[in-house]
């Protein structure tokens, strides 16, 4: 109403249209609608004495000489619901609702009475949002006692809470843990549950998901980025203290703690599967209870909105990995808690991303993935893939068996007779690299003497490794010749059987 009378205002005033719609803010289309109709009102500026906005919207957008009475009023129930799906605008619905109402409200006051009915809505509702668009997740401040069917110990199972912005259709679960393994299974589930995937998820700045949290560049953890790229969702954190960022995940938590935790205060459970299962039942009367301010159910604006709009499922659900960085060795191999897995050797010194599930361990290069083997649990192994090795590639010429064992004699020939026995223990010799570099690295610590004396007794005894001659600098043991033994004083006590009492005695028949 203020821009009509702004707009009447400045044609008083000699503007033209273009600069009335320049100063009033509005569109030149809007401009000549609105004199037109003051025109056909005889309406000017000022106005005249006595008349309020009631009364001048009743001259502008006067209605039909045959709808007094008869005038059927927009179900603005309806209208909220179809505004949630994609593409609908106000317009659109009131020229569905025009076309069957012919005499019914005009645009502007089409408008007005919507945006006073969704005023009354509770102000959680006031957040648009689009049909299969958002999920917002979390976990439920409240826990749940899970007792030991044999031990009695108690133990708390978190609740994850997971609900869709434009039904509000609620789903939830039980896990041990807010652990990052937990957090991403409890996203599979969530997904599998509404049968689609929601083009955004929003969670709570939870450190399982976010690695850094900040109010406008938070750090995704790599695990949760590539479960997101593997359901192709996007992941948007909520905004640090802002709670209206996660409103709707906020509400969905009160309800579950409400409808579901409280209802199952009095039972015990001894299982986290007879938890979840009861939660299964709960959610269902939830999600099938009446909205008490809108009409129908989560389920029903679930399946009406929801369904059609959300992405489809990945053929495979996603299988958890962990990332972590690493350096590539001389030896063309990464360190995967303790297992070595080879990569193209022109890699070497190069820094590369490792994806480790359970059965595979994949490197990337600059997001590019180099190399995938399958996973060993074996430490001190090597994984190697025949086509990783050099053949004679000159870059690589400079670190040979021979460069390192020469290296190695330069300390002592003991060391250089242990280096040259570890290299040809290998399979290949560039997996005893690693091992033979750590012993020549062993004379910045150590006096040279030292080490070739453990280098020595390593190879008469065979303890082919570098650990072996590390625990033997360490403990002063280079100097013991192997086949010593310190004699132990013998220990007398009462309860020390001795050998005698096992010896098989003669049975006295009576």
């Amino acid at each position: 109403m203020r821009k009509i009378k702004e707009v009447l205002r400045l044609r008083a005033l000699g503007l033209t249209g273009r600069q009335i719609a320049a100063s009033a803010g509005v569109a030149r289309s809007t401009v000549s609608e609105y004199l037109k109709k003051a025109d056909a009102a005889g309406l000017s500026w000022p106005q005249p004495e006595g008349m309020d906005d009631a009364a001048l919207i009743r001259r502008l957008f006067p209605p039909g000489p045959a709808s007094q009475g008869k005038q059927r009023l927009p179900d603005y129930g309806y209208i909220h619901t179809e505004l949630k799906k994609k593409g609908v605008t106000l317009r659109l619905l009131w020229e569905e609702y025009l076309s069957e109402n012919p005499e019914g409200y005009r645009y502007t006051q089409f408008c007005h009475y919507y945006h006073r009915y969704k005023g009354k809505l509770n102000l959680s509702m006031r957040q648009v949002h689009r049909a299969g668009e958002k999920m917002f997740v979390d976990f439920a401040g409240q826990t749940m006692p899970v007792v030991d069917r044999y031990t009695g110990a108690v133990r708390e199972a978190e609740v994850f809470v997971a609900v869709l912005g434009a039904s509000s259709y609620t789903y939830a679960c039980a896990v041990w843990s807010q652990e990052l393994d937990s957090w991403i299974d409890c996203h599979r589930r969530a997904f599998e549950f509404f049968g689609g995937v929601p083009r955004i998820t929003v969670p709570d700045n939870l450190k399982s998901g976010i690695s850094k949290p900040c109010r406008y560049e938070p750090d995704l953890n790599p695990t949760y980025l590539d479960m997101a790229e593997h359901y192709q969702t996007a992941v948007i954190p909520a905004r640090v203290r802002s709670p209206r960022d996660k409103a709707k995940v906020e509400a969905a938590v009160l309800v579950a703690e409400r409808w579901i935790l409280a209802a199952l205060r009095n039972h015990t459970f001894f299982s986290l599967a007879e938890l979840n299962q009861k939660i299964a039942e709960l959610l269902k009367k939830l999600n099938s209870r009446p909205f008490a301010k809108l009409d129908g159910t989560r389920s029903s604006l679930f399946e009406t909105l929801d369904v059609p709009a959300l992405l489809p499922l990945p053929k495979i659900a996603y299988e958890f990995a962990r990332f972590k960085k690493a350096t590539v060795n001389i030896d063309y191999h990464v360190d995967v808690y303790g297992h070595y897995y080879s990569v193209p050797y022109p890699l070497v010194k190069e820094k590369v991303d490792v994806r480790i599930t359970t059965s595979t361990v994949e490197i990337l290069y600059k997001g590019k993935r180099i190399a995938s083997h399958l996973r060993s649990l074996k430490k001190g192994a090597h994984t190697t893939q025949p086509e990783h090795m050099p053949a004679r590639h000159r870059q690589y010429l400079e670190w040979t068996p021979t460069r390192i064992i020469d290296w190695a004699g330069a300390i002592g020939p003991n060391l250089k007779q242990l280096t040259e026995a570890i290299l040809t223990s290998k399979k290949h010799p560039e997996q005893g690299y690693r091992a033979a570099l750590g012993l020549i690295r062993l004379a910045k610590t150590y006096p040279k003497e030292r080490l070739e004396a453990a280098a020595g007794r390593a190879f008469e005894a065979r303890a082919l490794s570098y650990k072996s001659v590390k625990l033997m600098l360490k403990n002063n043991l280079e100097a013991l010749p192997i086949d010593s033994q310190q004699s132990l004083p013998i220990v007398s006590h009462k309860n020390i059987r001795g050998a005698d009492y096992y010896q098989v005695k003669e049975i006295t028949r009576c």
